[in-house]
């Protein structure tokens, strides 16, 4: 005898001639559908409350963004950051070359001319670097600094106003050639001698020297928020080279960035062998 609960899978389908599928808010679907499917639950309601309910779903992939769209919004943010630059009156390295704003006049050409920067470079690395006050004492070996906490900052630092000195190149006629840091490019430096000449030296193949005070050049009083003291007559001649100085050397291959950049940029200490 056929059990009369079982149905036939394979029969037709009544006709449903003129009515409708309707969906009431009484009875959403989907909480209906959950609560009928998990049987063996103790509580099914609690679970589509807990699991289900108020959660997104995504049906099908989203549709990503062409390379062309991608490319036509990047276009746009950087007419977006020029038209910033020109109203904040700032200029590009092809426009600043195209104008000449770094040759130097015959005129201007001065080592003297350039110490004021270099002094206030000193100031920048005492505040930077923290360095202590001059000891009334004869100083000691104790009383130097640590070069190995100095690094992290060196990296990041500035060079603008330093005292740079080529200590070995590839190029021969380089090597010796020392001055105040006039201009610092991703490539080159620009520095003025003693002898108030202007030379371009590239980083590549060339390593330089350069000196830190080992103590500060600022007054004791001196805060963050107050301006770098005017020096005197007699500061106004001498460099860092005439006080007791820090020397680092500089690998100019692993220094190839531009002072702005470096200053966002993560170093990692690396050996490096130089073969020049």
């Amino acid at each position: 005898m056929a059990d009369s609960n079982m149905v036939d899978i394979y029969q037709e389908l009544p006709q449903a001639k003129g009515q409708r599928l309707k969906f009431s808010t009484t009875s959403p679907f989907v909480p209906a559908f959950v609560t009928s499917s998990v049987t063996q639950a103790s509580d099914p309601a609690e679970i589509y409350a807990s699991r289900i309910h108020g959660r997104k779903i995504l049906l099908e992939n989203p549709v990503r963004e062409s390379r062309t769209k991608k490319e036509r919004e990047e276009k746009r943010k950087r007419r977006i950051a020029d038209k910033e630059k020109k109203k904040l009156g700032v200029i590009g390295r092809r426009e600043a070359k195209e104008r000449g704003v770094w040759k130097l006049d015959e005129r201007q050409a001065k080592f003297d001319l350039f110490l004021p920067l270099h002094h206030l470079w000193m100031g920048y690395m005492s505040e930077l670097l923290g360095l202590p006050q001059p000891a009334s004492k004869v100083p000691t070996i104790k009383d130097i600094p640590s070069s190995s906490g100095m690094h992290p900052k060196l990296v990041k630092a500035d060079f603008h106003g330093s005292i740079m000195t080529v200590r070995r190149s590839k190029c021969a006629s380089l090597i010796g050639l020392s001055g105040i840091v006039i201009h610092e490019s991703e490539n080159a430096l620009r520095i003025i001698t003693r002898e108030n000449k202007v030379r371009l030296i590239p980083k590549q193949n060339s390593i330089f020297a350069f000196a830190v005070p080992v103590y500060s050049t600022l007054p004791p009083t001196h805060t963050s928020d107050s301006p770098f003291p005017v020096p005197t007559a007699e500061q106004a001649k001498t460099t860092v080279l005439d006080s007791p100085y820090i020397e680092f050397e500089l690998y100019g291959n692993q220094f190839r960035f531009r002072s702005a950049d470096r200053a966002g940029r993560k170093f990692k200490p690396k050996e490096t062998i130089e073969l020049l």
